[in-house]
């Protein structure tokens, strides 16, 4: 396989995606949201524009691009979204136009990766979950996800699709409506004091560049056809730990606030994933720890292209 697909070609998974596939000589074409602005799309051979709302302007992109893999990481990622009808519309029904264009083609992928989201199980597991944990999504996007995983199994006779459920992850370039990003801004921009929610409780976090390897070999695995798979550190890491590291890397602490609109009085106090399937599938990858993590995002330097960043920090 040398031709590879991406949608959601502007997100913060794809900056990193990109450049992994083509050091590994794929040709990539990306897909990009029409209402977003125009980037180059992180060294995609290609960009096409299309709402995934869209099918007609779908099916033709898939024609003309004749992909070999898809990699869907399209869709409304955001918990908290203001639009929840766009949500659904845009991660169910793109979803479902995307797969259809897939079979319609006159010529299939062998390998179509499905982004779905660990917000299946919801928060009221305990410890350790596993991919045949029940799912109990707790808010609109988790439902949207679980839905485009239902939608999966309806087309699973039809085209070779892999699910993946990433729990947590993170890097530079992730929008600070997300926990990690939102303390490393703090901090470096020396705020005197953040707003957090519960600080008790413990989760499973990965470095984006461990993410989009993973994603990678899933592709060309020929075992991963069908099923699901859990993305993850499989380590649980405090949200204390983590501020605590911050600080200590940036030189400056903050006054914590609790805001009550952040706590779930339901949240399980630890609750991480299970990487043993994607491991036996794909071989081990390095997870990079947390701490790690950190440091990169916390370094000045690391500021640089994407494709460098990328370069630099696999040595670290």
């Amino acid at each position: 396989m040398t031709r590879a697909l991406v949608t959601g070609a502007q997100g913060f998974t794809a900056r990193y995606l990109i450049p992994t596939l083509n050091e590994a000589g794929w040709n990539v074409a990306g897909l990009l949201r029409p209402d977003l602005p125009e980037s180059d799309c992180f060294g995609a051979a290609e960009t096409h524009t299309a709402d995934l709302r869209d099918a007609d302007a779908i099916k033709a992109i898939v024609e003309q691009v004749q992909p070999d893999a898809v990699f869907h990481l399209a869709g409304i990622a955001h918990v908290a979204h203001a639009d929840v009808r766009e949500m659904y519309e845009t991660n169910i029904l793109g979803t479902r136009n995307l797969l259809q264009a897939l079979v319609d083609a006159p010529r299939q992928p062998s390998s179509v990766l499905l982004a779905s989201s660990a917000n299946v199980y919801g928060n009221l597991h305990e410890g350790r979950l596993d991919e045949d944990a029940s799912t109990r999504p707790i808010n609109d996007y988790g439902v949207t996800k679980l839905a485009t995983e239902h939608l999966a199994k309806i087309y699973m006779d039809r085209l070779p699709v892999t699910v993946v459920r990433p729990f947590n992850y993170t890097g530079i370039g992730q929008s600070s409506d997300f926990i990690i990003p939102k303390i490393v801004d703090h901090a470096r921009r020396k705020a005197p004091t953040i707003e957090l929610g519960n600080l008790d409780v413990a989760r499973d976090f990965s470095d984006v560049r461990s993410v989009v390897q993973c994603y990678a070999k899933l592709v060309t695995s020929p075992d991963a056809s069908g099923k699901t798979f859990n993305i993850c550190s499989g380590k649980p890491y405090a949200l204390s730990h983590i501020i605590e590291c911050v600080e200590q890397l940036t030189g400056h602490k903050f006054e914590i606030r609790t805001n009550s609109a952040f706590v779930r009085r339901t949240d399980a106090k630890l609750l991480y994933g299970d990487n043993r399937r994607l491991m036996s599938t794909i071989g081990t990858v390095a997870m990079l720890p947390l701490e790690a993590t950190l440091k990169w995002m916390t370094w000045r330097s690391g500021w640089a292209c994407p494709s460098m960043r990328f370069r630099l920090n696999r040595r670290a």
